[in-house]
């Protein structure tokens, strides 16, 4: 099943979408936002799986076609936002760049931070910023939303609170964030508001795509329409989605409608590209000594999508220009 939110209200409109991303229809008589649909997921659920099967037969009345850029991310805030890092290849590399050893618990422990959720960018809305020199950074991830799942679920258990995933573009400040960790209390100005795939949806429409608690499929992001990177999501992610529900939830419960984030997609094969501008810039610094591709500069435009074996887009695509932050 694959959902959307209208950019309508504080909260969006909850709409359901088809799998060709053709069509889509609005269900005000099941839930008006998809955090309603989320608080009572048992009973939504299989209303809105019913509407899905009959908009793919091309019988739901009062359906309209879907544009993409009418969408806000599929949550427009959430109660919880927490992203991890769990492409430790990528962490790794980022400590060499600077010269500082990797703890040996990073291997098998995640890292993670909780982000701002009240202010999430639309998929297809500009990435305004007030500075360049800011170290503006994309961060082509992948997220999920879980339903309640309870304080100390394992990861076993935790798997079964997952209900939905996204596509995510996690912006990052970079020249901000050195001197705010610096301070001991982790991020908060470089980590400015995210932005979410167009839809989102349930584990199942990824087929044999979704195994072992990850998504298997290339992650595609391109800046200024050049071919940035498309590694494989599946591929070299220490910690497995049920892994990271498992440990945000392990001293506190998690609320419905809860995202965590999956960090940068990264692989070791270094032919397949990056996820985000710090990573090719480390890998610069590794080789030469020296990083030569800049961060984002106002005018560029971001791209980031998944795409199935007939390369049919899963997700729809968060789509993005960089402008200049006017109050």
């Amino acid at each position: 099943m694959k959902l959307a939110s209208l950019n309508q209200g504080r909260d969006g409109v909850l709409i359901v979408v088809s799998r060709d991303l053709g069509r889509a229809v609005k269900v005000p008589q099941i839930a008006a936002t998809l955090q309603a649909a989320l608080d009572d997921w048992a009973n939504t659920r299989p209303r809105l799986e019913a509407v899905y099967q009959r908009l793919n037969d091309g019988l739901e009345e009062g359906a309209f076609a879907f544009e993409q850029s009418a969408c806000h991310s599929p949550l427009p805030r959430a109660f919880h936002w927490a992203d991890g890092s769990a492409y430790v290849n990528h962490v790794e590399l980022v400590r060499k760049a600077r010269g500082a050893e990797m703890p040996e618990s990073f291997w098998h422990e995640p890292l993670m931070y909780q982000g701002g959720s009240d202010t999430f960018m639309p998929p297809h809305a500009p990435i305004e910023m007030a500075d360049e020199a800011w170290g503006i950074d994309l961060e082509a991830e992948i997220a999920v939303i879980t339903d309640d799942v309870p304080m100390g679920a394992t990861p076993a258990e935790a798997a079964g609170h997952i209900q939905l995933l996204m596509l995510v573009n996690d912006v990052s400040l970079r020249n901000l964030i050195l001197s705010e960790l610096a301070k001991g209390f982790g991020f908060y100005q470089s980590k400015p508001s995210s932005s979410f795939s167009p839809v989102a949806l349930t584990p199942d429409e990824l087929g044999d795509a979704w195994k072992d608690g990850k998504v298997h499929r290339p992650l595609v992001s391109h800046i200024n329409g050049r071919l940035f990177g498309q590694p494989d999501a599946g591929v070299d992610m220490t910690f497995n989605f049920p892994t990271l529900v498992a440990h945000a939830a392990k001293t506190r419960p998690l609320g419905s409608g809860s995202i965590i984030g999956s960090g940068t997609v990264s692989n070791y094969d270094r032919l397949v590209g990056s996820s985000c501008l710090a990573e090719k810039r480390m890998l610069e610094i590794v080789e030469s000594g020296e990083a030569t591709t800049p961060f984002l500069k106002f005018g560029d435009r971001v791209r980031i999508e998944m795409f199935d074996d007939q390369g049919q887009s899963i997700f729809g695509a968060i789509d993005q220009t960089v402008e200049k932050y006017q109050p």
